[in-house]
């Protein structure tokens, strides 16, 4: 074997030793492809490439290609998928905590929702763990509000509505429960095509999260009224994650930290001009009365004593989370 040939078989070698080194982590989600989300966790994962120097990176399947919540967690444990970026009430079975933020009428300024987080949102992600997961980043899609294809001005409206859930969203089934309705609960991807059949006419989403999903081009009404915050979290199976030497790991969640930082960012921004584009398309944004407004409230109060009744959060990080809205709130 003459020179050459010695100096490519070990360069090839060299290659094949830094494949069989990555560490590919393989993402679903239903978050369609193009939209910030997806734009912000490419920006991530190109990140993490970089700095691992090729030692770990992220595949993502966007727009339910996997399948809805249930499946993708059905492939994450065979193996088959390493991981998954969820609402918050997608991935609740595992982590009950990471709806504490989605709690019915909870917030009243996106103020309150950023000093709370700051004091929990590490607790919140912890609590993965306890379920085999571990969460790379979480961030606040915004505030949902009821939409509808039928004006929906008083919670009698409401009850006559064909209202949906997300699967597996607990919470928002307590909250609708209580305002007289029996959700229809379906995957989210579903919710497009069910409002175009007639299957339901009302779901709650951010404005900029209708937009995404195309439920704008269906809706007629929204009210305004924040009903709950919106989260999203990725997380990644922990037998995966511990493959990734430490330094690695710290750079993993490191990167997507930063990634899921910018979306809450541009959350707001994408919020904000939602609102005129929904009014562009002739969607009417109605304001609740004082009177309707604490109707839609004592939901929440209502919701809140139950699920605290339940033990669907945990104790310790409910009364933080009460504390530090009272808190605010003497300010």
């Amino acid at each position: 074997m003459n020179v050459c040939q010695r100096l490519l078989t070990s360069v090839f070698a060299l290659l094949a030793a830094s494949a069989a080194q990555a560490e590919v982590l393989k993402i679903a989600t239903t978050a369609p492809d193009g939209t910030a989300w997806m734009r912000e966790m490419r920006a991530g994962a190109e990140a993490v490439r970089t700095r691992t120097e090729g030692r770990v990176e992220l595949k993502y399947y966007p727009g339910g290609v996997m399948g809805d919540s249930n499946t993708v967690q059905r492939k994450i444990k065979i193996g088959q998928l390493q991981g998954g970026a969820f609402t918050g009430g997608e991935i609740s079975n595992v982590n009950g905590d990471v709806q504490l933020y989605s709690l019915p009428f909870l917030f009243r300024s996106q103020a309150e929702v950023d000093a709370v987080r700051a004091k929990l949102d590490d607790r919140v992600k912890a609590g993965f763990e306890k379920g085999g997961f571990v969460a790379l980043g979480l961030s606040g899609g915004g505030f949902a509000y009821i939409m509808s294809t039928r004006a929906i001005k008083t919670r009698d409206d409401l009850t006559a509505s064909k209202v949906w859930v997300p699967q597996g969203d607990h919470i928002a089934e307590v909250a609708f429960k209580n305002a007289g309705v029996t959700p229809i609960s379906l995957p989210l991807a579903d919710v497009y095509t069910s409002l175009q059949t007639g299957l339901i006419d009302t779901a709650a989403n951010t404005l900029a999260g209708a937009i995404a999903f195309q439920w704008h081009t269906k809706i007629k009404h929204v009210v305004d009224l924040p009903v709950s915050y919106v989260v999203g979290v990725i997380v990644v199976d922990k037998k995966a994650f511990d493959k990734v030497s430490a330094a690695d790991q710290a750079i993993l969640k490191d990167e997507m930290g930063k990634a899921f930082a910018r979306l809450d960012q541009i959350s707001i921004e994408d919020n904000g001009k939602a609102v005129e584009a929904l009014k562009k398309q002739g969607i009417t944004i109605y304001q609740p009365s004082a009177e309707e407004t604490a109707n839609w409230q004592k939901v929440g109060v209502d919701s809140a004593k139950q699920l605290e009744g339940e033990k669907a959060l945990s104790g310790d990080l409910y009364k933080a989370l009460n504390d530090e809205i009272a808190a605010l709130r003497k300010k």
